[in-house]
């Protein structure tokens, strides 16, 4: 029974299960701390708590916390619970789709939805069932008029036939529409890898992010380094004989200060400012409250077409 339809199956394979509690008591504690984050409908501003936690406070714990070597995995939720009021964070689905992190969250008293890549788990990428656990968390968001903040370190989409056959591009583009349909604030940080087509369907500028920051380690270009030099390259490699290995190194470098850079993508625009990690709080702080009266009304129509 439990393989068949019980609840780890749903938490773990299905995704049909958001929450998996020990007990009936359990399961209604859950549902009232969910309820803390929701409002009573999408009129009204989700429930304001003041912040025990200093709103401008350094996040001294993000110091270092990148890895230096770029392949080498973080815990994301690490990154969240720093920024985070009283580093309390309500994650969703945390038994599935590992890859991508959702939840609830209260910065500065006021009430997000975040979404982040988990680096720790498929280097990150995105794939069929983490595109749809996270579309489907920034429509709730959307539906109840909570700000997104969405954390980006995405290599790019998972390859594989598996994924190709299954629909990725399909599957993918739930989470771009879901993001581009999204009227509420939409802030972006990139904390490292910020690739491809990946990047762009990760709450970008290109659809629509109210702001958009990245920490001085991200690194935002068509692919990584090492894949763009071997094929710019891949003559100039060949030619360099024994000294290919060490050509290659010399080329990923000059590669990654010219083009791996935030610094690149701030002057086309593509990222409104470089934070420091430890400013990350204050400045989701200042965006928040600076965003707090948007208002957006998307075109009269019946619906929209969704990519099913």
């Amino acid at each position: 029974q439990e393989e068949l339809g019980g609840a780890l199956t749903h938490a773990t394979k299905s995704g049909v299960a958001n929450i998996v509690c020990e007990d009936e008591v359990a399961c209604l504690a859950q549902v009232r701390y969910l309820m803390s984050f929701l409002p009573a409908n999408n009129l009204e501003d989700a429930p304001y708590f003041e912040p025990d936690d200093d709103p401008m406070r350094d996040c001294d714990a993000l110091l270092g916390l990148i890895p230096d070597a770029p392949n080498k995995p973080y815990d994301m939720k690490k990154v969240i619970a720093d920024i985070v009021d009283d580093a309390e964070f309500f994650e969703i689905n945390a038994l599935w789709a590992m890859n991508i992190v959702c939840g609830y969250a209260r910065i500065g008293g006021m009430v997000v939805g975040i979404v982040g890549n988990q680096p720790q788990v498929l280097a990150g990428c995105l794939d069929i069932d983490a595109s749809e656990k996270a579309a489907r968390f920034v429509r709730t968001c959307d539906a109840f008029n909570i700000p997104l903040v969405t954390f980006v370190d995405v290599p790019g989409f998972l390859p594989g036939t598996e994924q190709e056959y299954g629909g990725i591009i399909r599957h993918g583009a739930k989470l771009l529409y879901a993001y581009c349909e999204a009227t509420v604030p939409r802030i972006q940080i990139i904390t490292r890898k910020g690739y491809g087509g990946a990047y762009v369907v990760m709450n970008s500028k290109s659809i629509g992010a109210d702001l958009a920051y990245a920490w001085p380690s991200a690194e935002i270009a068509v692919m990584g380094a090492q894949g763009a030099v071997n094929i710019i390259f891949r003559k100039e490699i060949a030619e360099a004989g024994d000294k290919g290995v060490e050509r290659t190194a010399e080329l990923i470098d000059e590669y990654t200060e010219r083009f791996a850079n935030p610094y690149n993508a701030a002057e086309r625009g593509y990222v409104d400012d470089v934070i420091e990690p430890r400013e990350t709080r204050r400045v989701l702080v200042r965006a928040l409250e600076m965003l707090r009266t948007k208002k957006e009304q998307l075109p009269q129509r019946k619906h929209g077409n969704v990519p099913l």
